[in-house]
């Protein structure tokens, strides 16, 4: 999403975002790629130079890890019976 919604539009490129935000290219490249994800400090900076609320990146960060982990349970909690209150 980094890279389609915010840097393609703009025209931006890694080694300028990461310029920008003071960090490495190769950190931003490993995000773009999903070889890395968001943590704090990226989402303090990444949302900070695209003028958006803090912790925007993490909640997408947090969505996809979510969705990833149901994918990997693959059914398994569906035979978990919930707790009766």
């Amino acid at each position: 999403m980094l890279a389609s919604e915010f840097m393609e539009p703009l025209g931006l490129r890694s080694i300028d975002l990461a310029a920008a935000i003071d960090v490495s290219q190769l950190r931003i490249e490993a995000l773009i790629n999903g070889d890395a994800p968001v943590d704090g400090e990226l989402d303090l900076r990444l949302t900070r130079y695209f003028r958006m609320s803090e912790g925007f990146f993490l909640r997408l960060q947090n969505q996809y890890d979510l969705l990833e982990a149901k994918r990997a349970l693959n059914g398994a909690l569906d035979r978990i019976v919930p707790r009766a209150a």
